[in-house]
């Protein structure tokens, strides 16, 4: 069959793999729909794991429902990617998103387990989860970037009134700035570098107002009326400026969640965490719990998501959206792949 394989740094090729057969009751799915996640650029910009297959957000249709005896042949699902171990103290309490195994065989995320850039994969039959008819594939394949936003905004503990930042507006920050919103933030502002991505997100309502990061007034700009800073800090970026800048505009004993991942060290500013006394939390993936709800949340049509897909593309235009998407020029924040075009 046929897939999109990293072949080398900012090289994607399609090529040919064997099918996916079960395996220790594993669900294998025909792929509907793909996100292409921010962590997958990471990949891409190092190159490695050189043959990877990238894909951990995606729509399918059971081709074979392995051990799962509540799917039938033609049942559309998502899936959690991930590979927790299931006994550990982190998911017994319902957090496999700290488990130390979670990420070791990952859908898309790991060489043993090629993901679902690919016209069919395999996962793991415990992660699968049946989706409504009332969603479309589009929208199912948004479910897992979706469930990391969620995720950060219910770990930052907002209230009502908030006033909040998000630091870069790529699919996970455009999503928790919807998240702040729908969690009653009464101001949400967006700091981007790619001008055309901040004023989108104000565009579709997920933010009040954009300051662009490049501006050389932007400190200044984004004080003006946020003098004593922001009670939350959603930095989605992930570098060593957009940290130290959130931590410089978090108020005293504000919070700063920090969605973005870097593959290197960074340099924060610590005697501003010291001095105000700020709350630095990581995120990282989801709950099971948060997953489903997304879908729920989707299915009732409490939100749009949509309105975030740029582009659907075949396996022959992944290379070209990668590139697309880290051009820093282009709006676009989101697209999905669909093996089958």
């Amino acid at each position: 069959m046929k897939c999109a394989m990293l072949n080398d740094k900012r090289k994607i090729e399609v090529e040919s793999i064997n099918e996916p057969k079960s395996k220790d009751g594993s669900v294998v799915i025909e792929v509907k729909k793909c996100g292409i996640c921010g962590s997958d650029i990471h990949y891409w910009d190092l190159g490695q794991p050189n043959k990877l297959v990238m894909g951990h957000e995606f729509c399918g249709t059971v081709i074979d429902p392995g051990s799962r005896s509540d799917l039938t042949i033609g049942d559309r699902i998502t899936a959690l990617p991930i590979s927790p171990c299931g006994k550990c103290p982190a998911c017994l309490s319902g957090n496999p998103q700290y488990c130390p195994h979670t990420w070791d065989e990952a859908v898309g995320l790991s060489l043993t387990n090629p993901g679902a850039y690919a016209e069919k994969t395999s996962i793991r039959p415990d992660m699968v989860i049946k989706v409504p008819v009332n969603i479309t594939d589009a929208e199912v394949a948004m479910v897992e970037p979706t469930a990391v936003a969620l995720h950060a905004v219910d770990l930052s503990n907002l209230k009502i009134g908030n006033r909040v930042l998000v630091i870069g507006a790529g699919i996970i920050g455009q999503l928790c700035a919807m998240f702040a919103k729908l969690n009653g933030a009464s101001y949400v502002a967006v700091s981007e570098t790619n001008e055309k991505r901040g004023k989108k997100c104000v565009s579709l309502k997920c933010a009040d107002e954009f300051f662009n990061a490049r501006d050389e007034q932007f400190m200044e700009k984004i004080t003006k009326d946020n003098a004593y800073g922001f009670d939350i800090v959603f930095d989605c970026s992930g570098n060593s400026a957009a940290v130290s800048t959130g931590i410089a505009l978090t108020r005293p004993n504000g919070t700063l969640v920090m969605v973005g991942v870097s593959m290197e060290s960074i340099t924060i500013p610590s005697i501003l965490v010291v001095t105000k006394e700020l709350r630095l939390l990581g995120a990282i993936g989801y709950t099971k719990e948060e997953f489903e709800e997304c879908v729920n949340l989707m299915s009732s049509r409490r939100i749009d998501v949509l309105k975030f897909v740029d582009d659907i593309v075949g396996l022959d235009r992944v290379q070209e959206s990668f590139e697309r998407l880290t051009s820093g020029e282009d709006n676009a924040i989101k697209i999905l792949i669909d093996p089958k075009r």
